[in-house]
């Protein structure tokens, strides 16, 4: 039981972190920091941004061009700390899987593929510096950081969540009041919809495509304006240029924003149909209550996304967004484990 309790602790205090590195991430892109240290892993050949500063050769020769912009540096270095500080705590939870395997308090293979995901995700980083933010190199890490994300919680809930849904789900016979096979479906499909459209919002992010469409719910004043879509989905792109600030021509952004849109639209629609699901009669409390925070998490996106349109864009409106999205993945994983019941093993 001592292990058990290490192991949860370990496992939301990793979720947790995750959770910052991936809006102090979307922060340093918004912020076009995401090449103020453009070397990987140091910063211009150094551990810190303050060790490059003090270094006369930083001034004197440029890395790639790029003179040493001293935020911009440490914006960039804190998200790799923190990055690696996270790498560290899941090792450490594959070490410990493995050491207690006979306990069964953690499952090893579960945890050995996280760690595979996270030295995928470090290599993601590297060339997403190396590369100079190539759109489909930089919406990859975001993509592998959320998947992160993703399998840290759905463990945090696996080891938190037992004896509560052990109480919530009968064992055997058919006791409950509604088919939970409905719910499941619709909160599975909810799940899916929602990685595509996070999908499409990484793209629209590296591509700097939400800019095309200031206004709401037209875009340049029009519901169809001209728009480029083979040009803005034509996902990889040439190497050793900068992509910061975006390459594409106006009309290629239109493409991907008004996509970005629709599929807004089809993920709140399925979100919807997964929360009501989610409160038929019958259904075990707790279903419920996640489904709720499903509905809570849509209706904060949908605001903060209508928000940032029409104020223009602010930096702390666009980071939130990201964090946002990442709180509504959340919250539709809470529902799809909460519809699962406890198998006999967990602990």
């Amino acid at each position: 039981m001592r292990h058990a309790s290490l192991i949860r602790r370990l496992a939301l205090l990793a979720a947790l972190l995750c959770l910052g590195v991936v809006v102090l991430g979307a922060y340093v892109r918004l912020s076009n920091a995401g090449l103020g240290c453009p070397d990987w892993p140091g910063c211009y050949g150094h551990l810190t941004p303050a060790g490059a500063a003090a270094d006369q050769r930083t001034a004197l020769e440029p890395l790639r061009g790029r003179p040493l912009q001293v935020g911009k540096a440490w914006r960039e270095m804190v998200h790799r700390y923190a990055a690696g500080t996270l790498g560290f705590l899941i090792v450490c939870l594959t070490v410990l899987g493995i050491a207690w395997r006979a306990e069964r308090v953690l499952p090893v293979g579960y945890v050995a593929a996280l760690l595979g995901i996270v030295v995928l995700q470090g290599a993601l980083g590297m060339l997403t510096v190396t590369w100079q933010l190539t759109p489909i190199v930089v919406t990859m890490h975001l993509l592998f950081g959320l998947t992160t994300l993703s399998l840290l919680w759905w463990l945090t809930l696996t080891l938190f969540g037992a004896r509560a849904r052990a109480a919530a789900w009968p064992r055997s016979g058919p006791r409950l009041g509604a088919d939970p096979g409905t719910a499941r479906r619709l909160a599975a499909v909810g799940l899916i919809v929602l990685a595509c459209q996070i999908a499409l919002g990484g793209w629209t992010s590296s591509n700097y495509a939400a800019i095309a469409c200031p206004d709401l719910p037209t875009c340049q004043g029009s519901f169809w304006p001209s728009a480029d879509f083979r040009a803005g989905f034509t996902l990889w792109h040439p190497l050793n240029v900068d992509y910061t600030g975006g390459v594409l021509a106006n009309p290629a952004r239109v493409a991907i924003q008004l996509t970005h849109r629709f599929g807004a639209v089809i993920t709140s629609l399925t979100l919807l149909a997964a929360v009501a699901g989610s409160l038929r009669t019958g259904l075990p409390r707790p279903v419920g209550q996640a489904g709720l925070w499903v509905l809570v998490a849509l209706l904060l996106q949908l605001l903060i996304g209508s928000s940032m349109v029409l104020r223009g864009f602010p930096l702390w409106l666009a980071t939130a967004h990201n964090a946002g999205a990442a709180l509504l993945l959340l919250a539709t994983l809470a529902l799809n484990r909460a519809l699962i019941p406890v198998r006999a093993t967990a602990s």
